[in-house]
């Protein structure tokens, strides 16, 4: 495998959409991909007009925007898991895209304390000791990063006046047809086509779904409170890659804890061939 830099929209592309074809291409269909979406306008069985059933998912998302609670989002064998601490200004992420047994594994613990950023990096797979200025790298250290160099990128910087990694609340609004399921349970479709800026879909695998962007099936579920607790597209296979499901959760709404930074004496000044990974 010929290893190769990493974009900001292409390394977001390899974590939550099926992707990262060279490799890490194991994906299988989701579970759920077989679910029916429900006619527009259509009566859930519990007798909830779909309006209601719409409207009570762009208010579950509501409680998001005060960006204090913990998420998970996985897809495409790869997993981020963290915490938004919005009071404190902190947040903090761990990704894992691949596994031992591929090509490449990237592992990031990202730990955002306004206004700095660091970034610890582990790589492992076969193709491991090819990556680009890998002696220069500094494994196993957290390395601060200079905020004027990660700016509007994906894969490294956090934005405090966009606290929800996974942009839920774009998502829910591209819904085309929803119906209530069950108790806090929905099912539809979602026009991802409308929700390239969500963070959790790649505008390139949008382009790539073609007319099939205009109703992926998705399911949902809210808490007690009708926030929201899980969503899970079920994204169609589009070009090289094989149907998966994108599932997002958020817990422990109110009560996440703030960010710790790294202790000084494991952090370095990330080199310059940090930033050519990325970049």
């Amino acid at each position: 495998m010929k290893i190769r830099r990493f974009s900001a929209t292409a390394f977001a592309a390899a974590l939550l959409i099926p992707g990262l074809a060279a490799c890490n291409d194991t994906g299988t269909a989701g579970a759920g991909a077989s679910a029916t979406p429900a006619a527009s306008g259509s009566i859930a069985p519990s007798g909830t007009p779909a309006g209601d059933a719409k409207q009570a998912l762009l208010d579950s998302t509501n409680a998001i925007r005060d960006g204090n609670f913990r998420f998970t989002m996985s897809g495409a064998g790869s997993t981020a898991e963290g915490q938004v601490h919005e009071p404190s200004q902190s947040a903090e992420m761990r990704m894992t895209i691949g596994d031992p047994s591929s090509d490449l594994m990237m592992k990031l613990d990202l730990i955002h304390a306004k206004p700095d950023s660091w970034v610890k990096l582990e790589l492992g797979g076969k193709a491991a000791a090819s990556v680009p200025g890998l002696k220069n790298l500094n494994l196993g250290k957290y390395q601060h990063l200079d905020q004027t160099r990660i700016k509007g990128n994906r894969a490294l910087g956090f934005d405090f006046d966009k606290v929800d990694p996974a942009g839920s609340a774009v998502l829910t609004q591209g819904v085309t047809d929803v119906r209530k399921t069950g108790d806090g349970a929905y099912a539809g479709t979602v026009d991802v086509s409308k929700a390239a800026e969500a963070g959790s879909l790649d505008p390139a695998v949008i382009t790539a779904l073609g007319a099939q962007a205009q109703s992926v099936p998705f399911t949902a579920k809210v808490d007690t409170q009708g926030r929201l607790s899980e969503l899970v597209l079920q994204i169609p296979a589009a070009g090289q890659s094989a149907a998966q499901d994108l599932k997002i959760t958020y817990s422990d709404y109110g009560n996440a804890a703030a960010a710790q930074k790294p202790p000084a004496d494991q952090v370095v000044e990330a080199p310059a061939e940090f930033y050519n990974l990325f970049n």
